[in-house]
Formats: structure tokens, sequence, C-alpha cells
């Protein structure tokens, strides 16, 4: 898949062509970017439950050229019970994956929701009401979706330590076993839940009927999260983290975000920026300014109120200049350091008047903690198990503590006056897979879809894999291999279109309206444009 999508009227991009559709159906209808995202972003929750839902959080970047862009920030804190003390007193060294002991912190994507449907109606014209933008998810949650490879895979691949979680059996299984790809997924209680938010509003997921009855099954679950957990959560509205990067502005989310790290990753990459988008020199050259940010990242990112050091001081200019001092453009750096897994989904959207969104939510791992709500239907996200239960721990557990996210959306106003959206799901792959975007396309030229389809590698851990080693995709050619093992770098070959790489997408909206589009095969994306 090489050739980009191109369109003037109106563009989404999402990892499951059923959202993408969703998306565009409401531009067709005369919604705005946001509102095509709060479709698509609803939708994506039913038809790919394994890697987001209502039970996770969300990002948004929202933006046009020249005129700043905003963030929302949707992610939710440790509930007030869940302290050390708490999960110590339980007999356990570490915070459980699965089960209700891991389901420990809010759910925030539909407070996202909410507070963008708000930004859309007061800065940026949107009219259309939520029943409308709610009514494909609705639909697919009611009548049923084909379930993917990627769903059947990981719901084969983590039976054993999901089938006996309250509520997952029930809702994933058929006698015990996954559905087989493309059996029909009905999700009745999500369809419910999602008809009850659109006649009640989103503010009932957190302080009405809806959170009640869910703060309930959760407690009865073994969860420590509370209803006033719920009521307490509100999404926030945050200035992005950016940086210039060759002339080009870049922005990304703040901590609990590493959103830091995909900044840090191209702002030293620029600089040492090699002749080709292929070869040894580029994948070296990413790979060593990615284990810079990275050791920044895990030493200081976490709830910005625990920080010691502020996020834009590492950005810049001396800072920077001491990082780069470390980066051999010839030898690879020792490695591993702790990583961090995730199970994400990255959404694009740019209407035809330029605003355009970069949107992105998670239930962390594959089907976040298990937990299926009996009457709402909410898989609950796990989030909550990157922290640590350590008292000097950067991210230490505490209640009512932001943890740390993998996941964060990335947007572009380049020097040319075009406007870029990109992101990927992947973990400790997500600011690697957007600088890879970025650099192929922006600073190498490399057309748009080519970008995104292109040899992959990804350094540390991502969903489905434990190691931390430089895993890369066996089309970057013998040679190339050879020669990063030659230099030191501990490489894994993996197949030539690996999941594990994440689902990247991106959008560019030139200067006259014309909107280019880009959706990765490794996933059941589409582009969709009008």
């Amino acid at each position: 898949m090489l050739h980009t999508t191109r369109a003037y009227a109106g563009m989404v991009t999402a990892p499951h062509h059923l959202a993408a559709q969703a998306g565009l159906e409401v531009m067709r209808d005369g919604g705005n970017a946001i509102e095509a995202m709060i479709a698509a972003a609803s939708t994506i929750a039913v038809v790919y439950p394994h890697m987001n839902g209502l039970g996770g959080d969300g990002f948004w970047l929202v933006g046009r050229h020249g005129e700043g862009v905003e963030g929302i920030q949707a992610c939710g804190r440790s509930a007030a019970l869940a302290s050390r003390d708490w999960y110590h007193g339980q007999g356990l060294a570490a915070i459980p994956g699965r089960g209700p002991l891991a389901a420990l912190t809010v759910a925030g994507a539909v407070s996202g929701w909410q507070a963008a449907h708000e930004l859309s109606r007061s800065r940026h014209g949107g009219r259309l009401p939520l029943a409308r933008l709610l009514e494909e998810a609705i639909r697919h949650a009611r009548e049923g979706v084909a379930v993917t490879r990627t769903l059947h895979e990981n719901a084969a691949a983590k039976l054993a330590e999901l089938r006996d979680v309250p509520g997952f059996a029930d809702a994933y299984l058929r006698d015990g076993t996954p559905l087989p790809i493309g059996a029909r997924l009905r999700q009745e209680r999500v369809a419910e839940t999602l008809a009850r938010l659109a006649e009640a509003g989103l503010d009932d997921f957190y302080r009405g009927e809806l959170a009640r009855s869910m703060a309930a099954e959760l407690e009865a679950a073994g969860s420590p999260l509370r209803l006033g957990d719920l009521e307490g959560h509100r999404a926030e509205l945050v200035v992005p983290l950016s940086a210039g990067v060759a002339g080009h502005r870049v922005y990304n989310m703040p901590p609990p975000t590493q959103g830091l790290a995909s900044l840090l990753l191209l702002a030293l990459y620029a600089p040492i920026l090699p002749e080709q988008a292929e070869g040894f020199d580029f994948v070296h050259r990413l790979v060593e300014c990615t284990k810079a940010a990275f050791r920044v990242r895990d030493r200081h990112v976490g709830d910005p109120a625990y920080m010691t050091v502020t996020a834009d001081s590492f950005l810049a200019p001396d800072s920077l200049e001491r990082l780069a001092a470390g980066v051999s453009t010839t030898r690879a750096a020792p490695w591993p350091h702790p990583a961090q897994p995730g199970d994400t989904v990255w959404l694009g959207a740019i209407d035809r008047d330029g605003l355009a969104v970069s949107y992105i939510q998670s239930v962390y791992w594959e089907f976040g903690s298990g937990i299926v709500l009996p009457t709402s239907g909410v898989t609950w996200q796990n989030r909550g198990t990157s922290f640590s239960l350590a008292e000097a721990h950067p991210n230490r557990l505490d209640p009512k503590r932001l943890p740390f996210h993998t996941i964060q959306p990335a947007m572009a106003e380049l020097s040319d006056g075009r406007m870029m959206v990109h992101g990927t799901m992947g973990g400790e792959g997500q600011p690697q897979t957007q600088a890879m975007v970025f650099a192929r396309h922006v600073l190498h030229g490399m057309p748009l879809q080519q970008a995104v389809t292109a040899p992959r590698w990804l350094l540390g851990r991502t969903w489905g894999a434990a190691t931390t080693n430089l895993k890369i995709e066996d089309r970057i050619g013998e040679g190339v291999i050879a020669h990063l093992r030659a230099a030191g770098h501990d490489v894994e070959v993996v197949g030539p279109y690996a999941e594990m790489m994440g689902h990247a997408g991106a959008i560019l909206r030139h200067p006259g309206g014309l909107l280019e589009g880009a959706t990765d095969p490794r996933s059941n994306g589409a582009v969709a444009a009008r």
C-alpha cells in the first residue's frame, strides 16, 4: 500500500475502517473535525474493544495552522483508597496486571469526548447533537461487527490470564473460546450504555445513574474505585509541549504522558540528519536518539505534580546540547532500560476549514484489566498497573495520582504552511513510530503513505512482546541488520508487517486545502475522505 489518499472536503484516518467512515459521515452532515473525531472515537471503542473503550483514557490535540494548538487531558487518577499500604496489606509486592486490583484508576476517555464537544461548540462552530455523534457506535454495538484478526488473536493469546476475570468470558468468549475471525460480535450492553449517554449526557458516566451503577459493580468486584472517585474526575484543558525541529513546530502532550520523549527524539535527530531515510545511518541515529529521550523519560516523567523538573526545561537548547553529546553516530549505547507496555488506538481528522485533531485512547494492555461490568458492559482499563509500590520510584502509587502514560498524539505546523496530525498505538513504540513517519515524510521527502508503510523497528517493549531489545522488520534488509549488529545493537528480526510495530496513520493539509492521508497496512484501518 504505497498510494497516498488525497481529497479536499475532509478526511479521517483510523486503524479500523468503520471508525474512519463514522467520522466522515459526520463531516458529510456538516460536522467539524472535533465532532467527526467523537464519532470515530466512540465507534472504534466498539469495533476494536481489545485496544480501547469507554473504560479507558484519552488525549486530544486540536488546532489550526498559525492559530495555536490546545490539548485535552482525559486521564483518570488513582482511587482514593489505592495506596501502597492498601496493596501491601493484601500481601502484594506489585500491583496485579489483571483483575479487580488492576482496575484502580478512573476511566477518563468519556470526559474527553465531553470536553471536546464543549470546545467544538464554544470555539469552532460545532452544532451536531451528541445523539448524532454516537449514532454509528450505538448501531455497531447493537447490530454487531465482524471480529477482526487482531481481536481474535489477542483474545486467544491472553485467554489463560483473562478467562476467569469477572465479566470477560461473557463479553468476549463463546463456549469458553474466542470468537473466530469474521464472527458477529454484538455488545448490547455497550449499545444501551452509549444510548444512555446520548440521552442523559456524557457527564452521566461520572455523576449520574451510570456512574452509580459502575461504582457499585467495581466495588463488588473488588476494585478500590468508588463513586467519589468518578464524581471527582474531569478532563482538563492543557497547554501542549512543543519543540522546533528543522524549522517546523512539533506538538505533543505534557506529562503524565511520554510526549516529551517524542519531542526530544526528533529534536536530537534533526541536527544529525543522514542523507536518506534508509540504511544504517537512518535507523541507528533514530535508535540512539530514542535511548537518550527514554533515559530522560524514565527518570523524570510522571504526574507533573510530583515532578522535580519541568518537562519543557529538557527542550531548552542547552539541555538538548548536553543530551546530544551522548548520542554516538557509530556505536550503540548500552540498553535496556525499564520498558512500558501499552495497547492503544490513534485517530486523526482534518476538516475542509483546516481544523485538525490528533486523538489517542487506550485501555493500556489488551482488554485492560479484563473486568467487564455486568450492567454497562464497560471493559475497565488497567492503566494503574504502571504505578510502582516502591516508595522511591518516580511513578510510585499514591491516592488520587495520575499514572505515567505511554499514549500521546502528535501534531505539527510545518514551515511551508502545512498542518500534520500523526500517531500510532504501541507502548514504547509510539514516540519511535511518530519520529519515523515525521522524519521520512517531512525531513526526507518520502511520500506520506510510503512513510507509514515502510519497514519499522521498535526499541523496548510493546503490547504482545516481553523483550526490550531492538526488534526490526525483515524488510529493512540483511545488510542494514548486519551493520546494526556490528555496531553493538541487540537485534531481533521479526516479520515484514509485524503488528507489534503499531497501527500508524497521518493526515496533512496543504495551504490551498489539499488533504493527504495514510493508514497502516498492519491494521484494519482506512483513510475516509470526501
